[in-house]
């Protein structure tokens, strides 16, 4: 169970590093030209998110590379799990219902992740 976890771990920080460091790299037109939903927020929150993302992408890895690192692997994910909450929210605002399905198998991992290493599987 262990690797399986692992794997998970590795694949939700090498999508969110993309998707954050796409938030906090990219010019605000950019964004909202290939994001309509960023449109509802201002480029702050937008940076906000993406910094969010970022680092509960740090926060999900490095404890498989630093074992010193592992009590932040339950908090990063549960706080990734709160960054998709509201992604879920605000596509079911906006009637975005396909956007909901990649939302919420990262809102999902990210829950198994903090359940999985707060219950004790070993990294």
């Amino acid at each position: 169970m262990d690797t399986v976890m692992a794997v998970i771990q590795v694949l939700l920080a090498l999508v969110l590093a993309g998707a954050g460091l796409g938030k906090l790299t990219q010019p605000y037109d950019k964004l909202s030209a290939r994001m309509a939903w960023v449109n509802d927020f201002k480029p702050n929150i937008i940076r906000l998110i993406g910094g969010l993302e970022a680092l509960a992408a740090i926060g999900i890895i490095a404890p498989l590379l630093i074992r010193s690192l592992l009590p932040i692997t339950t908090p990063a994910a549960v706080g990734l799990a709160l960054v998709m909450a509201g992604a879920v929210i605000t596509h079911l605002r906006r009637g975005e219902y396909p956007m909901l399905v990649g939302n919420l198998v990262l809102l999902g991992l990210a829950l198994l992740v903090a359940y999985g290493r707060l219950v004790g599987f070993a990294v």
